[in-house]
Order: C-alpha cells, then structure tokens, then sequence
C-alpha cells in the first residue's frame, strides 16, 4: 500500500528521477552449453597446457583468435616473465580481452588456462601432467561461449575476459607460489588506472553435479558480488548448483590479488566437495578429463554469468 494523499494535484517533476524514462536492459541470451563444452574439448585436445611446452604455445594463439573473431581486442603483453617456486622462469602469457574497452561500466570475468605440470593426487604417472579440462580449460571455455554471445546480443556494458598464466605450477603448502599470473597482472595492469565494477572468477565450473558453496574469502572481500550472482542463479532455478551455505575451503586463488592488488571486487565460483572440505576428488589427478566436464552444469553457470551481465 502507498502512503501520501492521493488527491494531491502537484504536477509532477518532469526532472525527477521516478519520471525519466525507462532504460530497458537487453535480455540475456540463452547460453550453450554445447558450445561451451566444444570450445573446453578444443583447449583439451591440443594436450596439458604446461607452461613453456608447444601445447600451451599453440593454445594461446587459438585463444587469442577465438576472442578477436568474437569481436574482442585482445592484448598478450609481452617482455613479462615470472619465477616458479622450483626455480624455471617463464615468459607470462595472460591474454586480456575487452569488449567496449570505452565503456567504463565494467564487469570482468577471468579464469586461468595453464595446466599444472604434475598429478601429484593421483595413484600413478603422478610427475606428468594431466588434461586439465575441469581445472583450468572448463572456467576458459565458459568464458570464450559468454564472449561468443556478447559479440552477437551486444549488450550495453564492457566486458573484460582475463585468462591468467602460470596459475598452477605452484608449491603444495606454499601459498605464495600459486597465481603468478594473475599476481603480475594485479600490480602491473594492461592499462592504467583500469578497473572493474566487479570480477567473478571461474575456476572448476564444469564437473557433474557441482555444489558451488560461497567461498570464504569471497564472501569476506566481495558480499555484495556473492549475493549478486547467486541471487541471479536462485531466479533462474539454478539454487541446486549455487547452495547458500558459506565455507572457507580455498586457500589461495586468482581472485586474491584480484581484490588486494587491484582493489577491484573479485569472487570465486569454485566448485565444493562437501566429502572432504575441498576440492573434487579428480583434482590434480588424470581423471581431470573430458569425462569431469557436465552440460548441464555449463549451463547454469554460464547462464547466471549471462544474466549477471545483462543486468549490470
């Protein structure tokens, strides 16, 4: 019910807000999944994207050309290396893409590409590298199909997709040796003074029948974000994915510098194994295959990514 008196004959401010006209949102797009599953099988297929090998030469360029046929300007600076906790050093490939780069209403979405060099949570083979299409290539993929859907719905707020490098070659029980890319982006940005309304980061977003709890530090550095996107995924019926229960589980990940480094308000869609407190039992292990990878859970991340945009 409406206070006031409903006799009041004032003519209205024409100036006032409550009588501007109406901005209508472009709706979202439908996301697919089949897309999306495609463009993780591409990165998987060109082998473990293991820093400095041919693989991961190769899918940086397919990458980078998926996003410019998309309608994206991309940017692979050049002339960055960073040091690995064993010592090898690495010319850093983060590959930053940008629609409407003009626009400063920003969102930005950002995963890691890189495959870890080992599989040391496995039973075998620990000291090579697995396939890496949950952990890694399903966050990419996600991205390169919301890229796509963008180039052709044209929504009316700039997107930036960030795929960070040298994610994990990282130290088990050395934290500081974990994101080098994203750590190197965060204190030396691709343009100055560059930010963001917000970050989400995707990272494991494609195993069967994922529970995406609300990671701590999240929840802790970005609430508003976190109540954002999983508000999104309640409305659209997703609530089975995204559960409301907050948990620290995550000890470091890309979003971190994200939010200390940029200042730019940064969350993690992470998938939860409630079994052991942490991580899928496939992570870090060769079972981290095709076979890890779920449409219907591309979908329901995708498509709260894609309503989160178009209603930015």
């Amino acid at each position: 019910m409406s206070c006031g008196n409903e006799t009041n004959t004032t003519a209205p401010d024409t100036a006032s807000p409550a009588n501007a006209p109406e901005v209508k949102k472009i709706p979202a797009p439908d996301f697919n999944a089949d897309s999306a599953y495609a463009h993780i099988k591409a990165q998987v297929d060109f082998g473990s994207r293991v820093p400095g090998t041919a693989a991961h030469a190769a899918c940086a360029e397919f990458l980078s050309a998926k996003l410019k046929a998309y309608g994206f300007e991309v940017i692979i600076p050049t002339g960055q290396t960073v040091k690995t906790s064993d010592g090898k050093q690495f010319a850093l490939k983060n590959i930053i893409a940008s629609y409407k780069p003009e626009l400063q209403n920003r969102v930005m979405l950002c995963s890691h590409w890189d495959t870890r060099p080992v599989t040391e949570s496995d039973t075998k083979d620990k000291d090579k590298p697995g396939d890496g299409a949950n952990d890694g290539a399903s966050g990419v993929g996600v991205a390169l199909e919301v890229a796509r859907q963008v180039s052709l719905s044209h929504p009316d707020v700039g997107v930036d997709i960030i795929y960070f490098d040298v994610e994990d070659y990282g130290d088990n029980g050395n934290e500081d040796s974990w994101c080098l890319g994203s750590k190197y982006w965060a204190t030396n940005l691709h343009k100055r003074d560059y930010v963001a309304n917000f970050g989400i980061l995707l990272d494991m977003v494609g195993g069967p029948d994922a529970v995406f709890v609300k990671e701590g530090y999240s929840a802790e550095m970005a609430p508003q974000i976190v109540d954002k996107v999983w508000s999104a995924a309640e409305r659209l019926g997703y609530g089975k994915y995204f559960q409301p229960q907050t948990v620290r589980f995550v000890g470091a990940d890309d979003h971190v510098p994200v939010n200390e480094q940029a200042h730019i308000p940064c969350i993690d869609i992470i998938q939860y194994n409630k079994a052991t407190n942490g991580f899928p039992d496939y992570h870090h292990t060769h079972k981290d295959n095709m076979d890890a990878i779920d449409k219907n859970t591309l979908k329901a991340v995708g498509q709260t990514l894609l309503e989160v945009i178009y209603n930015e």
